[in-house]
């Protein structure tokens, strides 16, 4: 396994308000962990958010004694939620903070997936495949009829996300187990990524290399490119490559 990680703070935004983690090695009972979150609220407080949720959720993941994967993700995102709700309560800064949790951990041959918000988790090889669902007001309105997804990149409520972390007292997370095969990549991302660059054009970036370092690269460069109206946070793994030893 080999994995590229990278969160950029973007053109347009003077602080970054996005927090990442990536281990190929053990984290407690998982045996390697990869986050992507995104905070929300006001100047101070959407960095604290995701910062202080994914330092939190590792607590619990490293202290855990339960084997299942998504019991001690689950355990997890419930602690740092009721963490965060609590930290909000230190200062008016911090009133209304959340942040979105994409979180994933790889066993065997499946892949083990939970997501509150917008950030996303990609399947590519040939194709492309969004795995996780966003928990925003454009998707609802997706499931509904009132939005076709091409017209969704560009609303003008892109934004509103309906689930986070740190905003009710329970949050529910999405749980996702997928099987993955050879030449198969797992990109996972903020929106700062797939709001900025359409789905066939980030298979095509990933699909054109063998570099995964220079592949994240130019994934956080073009989000930049056009615009860089966010941040952008990049976690993009190869869970199938093996090292040549060399003689």
């Amino acid at each position: 396994m080999r994995a590229f990680s990278k969160t950029d703070m973007g053109v347009m935004r003077r602080t970054n308000q996005d927090f990442i983690f990536c281990s190929l090695e053990q984290v407690g009972n998982l045996p390697n962990l990869f986050i992507v979150a995104d905070g929300m609220g006001g100047h101070k407080a959407g960095d604290l958010a995701s910062r202080y949720t994914v330092e939190e959720f590792l607590k619990v993941v490293k202290e855990s004694d339960n084997t299942n994967p998504i019991s001690v993700i689950e355990e997890a995102v419930r602690v740092a939620n009721a963490k965060l709700i609590e930290k909000a309560k230190e200062s008016i800064d911090y009133e209304g903070m959340g942040t979105t949790l994409v979180v994933a951990t790889f066993i065997n041959n499946s892949l083990y997936i939970a997501n509150v918000g917008d950030s996303r988790l990609y399947l590519i090889n040939n194709d492309i495949l969004q795995v996780t669902r966003d928990h925003s007001l454009v998707e609802e309105m997706i499931n509904i009829g009132e939005l076709d997804r091409k017209n969704a990149r560009t609303h003008e409520k892109k934004n509103i996300i309906t689930r986070a972390v740190g905003v009710d007292s329970e949050v529910v997370a999405d749980f996702f187990e997928i099987e993955y095969s050879k030449g198969d990549m797992i990109l996972m991302c903020s929106d700062g990524l797939s709001n900025m660059i359409e789905d066939e054009e980030i298979k095509n970036i990933v699909n054109d290399g063998n570099d995964i370092d220079k592949i994240g690269e130019r994934l956080v460069d073009t989000a930049n490119n056009y615009g860089g109206k966010d941040n952008i946070s990049v976690i993009l793994i190869d869970p199938e490559y093996e090292e040549v030893k060399k003689c």
